[in-house]
């Protein structure tokens, strides 16, 4: 061994230690510097593993960059860290944080291991998910929390028989003691379209004497109502009431009222709403958007009002979510007043611009008749923010084609193009405008206009067999011939691709 090396490496990380751990004060007496605290080492590692896809490198890189600074790395920091980035879904990631916590011997636990094995699932598939619970040590995989995992796997995986296999096994082991194994068999279920099974768990459930919790009802309530089974909702909420150990929670009432709702049952949609009210935590943020929405889909529009200012109470930092769930209930309500309210309320107080709010008062605004407001609300956006204003003007456009202005809807088309090209806003085509557009041209028997729409079109993309189809029934309709379409097409250098040019020689041999 070579101890002149080995004495100067120690003296090098010596230097470093203390560079660390002291640094001299303002005066030129050394003075201490604390160590980072355990939230700041967790939070300095999370900040660098979640820019990892900017930054690029890999999660062993950047946790052995920190082990070279001399910045302690635990286990408990980690294992939070790979649980954040889970729920963010950055699953590969996450995977990388325990594979490096293996490489570098730390002791795993079981829920580690449960997590870990959900991870491969999701990043390298199912049979890896396989191999690696059938080769975990005897106490890691013979415990209720990793078959659970797999478990899971096979449920999100929609394996039938390989979940049913895998419960009755748990079960065997004396695994199935609570409502989780339950629920992820009942989800697949309905999964796969089989909600008729959802009843049988239940009765199982109660036969084991197992509590049932706020997701079982849920899933259960689905159940019925896929079945159509409105008597069996009623025998649900009554369960719900009596059932002194469930643990339910405002989504379990908000499910059943949106089912109600669906089914026309608007009082006992309104029932169900007000149980969720009792159930709620007054300042969540969520349950009031809920609320909202649903008291909105049984045109209880003073609930609305009066949940919109309950949210604002509570929080009166009202965000753009909250508008925007407040306008698109408005919206739903017909309530051009409110609309114009709310939207000016917004207007005064955003931090961000959204175009959604602008686009649900636009969309209200042309649903009243109302043009030149919604006209008026794009300029005021576009003079604000960057769009995309590929919705709001194909909203417009709509709006024009159904009262024969064409002339001006194709004057938006053309702005909705260009702001595409400059701005890469990627615009999905509503059918709806595509087959407006066509039918006016074709029962006009208006060719130029045609060809003029799909030279615009053409500028953005080549066209495709639908956009070509309809100019062909257009041709059809003025009576033109095959030799002069193709003509024509050339003439005015309307891009096709080769497929288009199959379809044109069928319709034109």
């Amino acid at each position: 061994m070579n101890f002149r090396n080995l004495i100067a490496s120690g003296s090098r990380l010596g230097k470093r230690f203390c560079t660390t751990v002291f640094a001299p004060a303002a005066d030129g007496v050394e003075a201490s510097v604390s160590a980072p605290t355990a939230a700041s080492r967790k939070r300095m590692i999370y900040q660098k593993l979640s820019k990892l896809p900017v930054t690029g490198g890999t999660v062993a890189q950047t946790l052995n960059q920190f082990v070279m600074e001399g910045i302690t790395v635990r286990k408990e920091e980690l294992f939070r860290c790979a649980k954040d980035l889970r729920k963010f879904r950055r699953h590969q990631h996450s995977l990388e944080i325990f594979e490096w916590m293996e490489m570098r011997k730390m002791t795993l636990s079981v829920s580690d291991h449960a997590i870990r094995l959900d991870l491969i699932a999701k990043t390298k598939g199912l049979e890896a998910a396989e191999n690696y619970f059938n080769n975990l040590d005897p106490y890691a995989k013979n415990h209720q929390s990793t078959y659970g995992a797999l478990m899971n796997c096979y449920c999100v995986e929609l394996k039938g028989e390989k979940a049913k296999a895998h419960f009755e096994k748990m079960d065997e082991l004396k695994f199935v003691n609570n409502s989780l194994p339950f629920n992820n068999m009942m989800s697949m279920y309905m999964r796969l379209g089989l909600p008729e099974k959802v009843q049988v768990l239940v009765d199982a459930m109660k036969q084991r004497d197992i509590s049932r919790c706020g997701i079982t009802y849920s899933i259960w309530m689905q159940s019925c109502a896929s079945l159509n089974d409105l008597d069996g909702l009623d025998k649900i909420r009554d369960e719900m009431g009596k059932d002194s150990e469930a643990k339910t929670t405002w989504n379990t009432f908000s499910n059943l009222a949106a089912i109600y709702t669906k089914a026309g049952l608007y009082d006992k949609a309104e029932s169900a709403l007000k149980s969720m009210e009792e159930k709620m935590n007054p300042n969540n943020r969520d349950s009031h958007h809920f609320l909202i929405s649903l008291y909105a889909g049984i045109s209880k529009a003073a609930e609305v009002n009066r949940v919109w200012e309950s949210l604002k109470k509570s929080r009166p930092e009202v965000n753009n979510m909250s508008y925007l769930v407040m306008l698109q209930a408005l919206s739903n309500l017909g309530d051009m007043d409110g609309i114009k309210k709310i939207f000016t309320e917004w207007e005064s107080n955003y931090q961000v611009y959204d175009m959604r709010l602008a686009n649900i008062a636009i969309n209200t605004y042309l649903k009243g008749d109302m043009y030149l407001e919604a006209e008026k609300i794009l300029d005021g956006a576009m003079k604000t923010c960057k769009g995309p204003f590929s919705k709001a003007r194909q909203l417009l456009m709509i709006h024009l084609l159904e009262n024969g202005r064409v002339d001006s809807a194709m004057n938006h088309l053309e702005a909705a193009v260009s702001d595409s090209a400059e701005n890469k806003d990627d615009w999905c085509w509503s059918s709806e405008l595509f087959s407006l557009f066509f039918l006016h041209f074709e029962k006009a028997k208006d060719v130029d206009g045609a060809e003029k729409f799909c030279k615009i079109l053409s500028n953005l993309r080549p066209l495709d067999s639908e956009t070509v189809t309809f100019l062909i029934k257009t041709y059809a309709a003025a009576e033109k011939t095959c030799p002069d379409m193709r003509e024509r097409l050339f003439r005015h250098q309307i891009q096709v691709s080769e497929e288009i040019q199959d379809l044109l020689e069928t319709a034109c041999p």
